[in-house]
């Protein structure tokens, strides 16, 4: 049995969150929300309530006991990126391109 959770439309670049994923993915769920709160990344926030969530419907949807809970699958995908403009010298503009992020976690119950 697994549990997922998903944040959608992230303000935050999708390979900041990827650089924070790759640290927490496989590891049992207290010590990834351990290495989520003491990593000063600006993606760890949004991850630790993600993470929560995850856990919390595999508590109350699936019975599933949180001790033995691991992060099986995390990965980020690209969401809609906003496109902004950058005033620049003699009456130019500059694009800024405002990246999202979609983010997803499953965790399991290890055998």
């Amino acid at each position: 049995m697994e549990a997922k959770a998903s944040l959608r439309h992230a303000r935050i670049a999708p390979r900041k969150v990827q650089i924070v994923l790759d640290l927490i993915r496989n590891k049992p769920v207290e010590q990834a929300m351990a290495i989520l709160k003491h990593t000063p990344k600006a993606a760890c926030e949004p991850l630790e309530k993600l993470l929560k969530s995850a856990v919390a419907n595999a508590e109350n949807n699936f019975n599933l006991d949180r001790s033995n809970l691991f992060v099986s699958e995390c990965y980020v995908t690209p969401g809609p990126t906003m496109k902004r403009i950058r005033p620049r010298a003699q009456g130019r503009a500059f694009q800024v391109l405002k990246r999202t992020s979609h983010v997803f976690i499953t965790v399991a119950e290890r055998e």
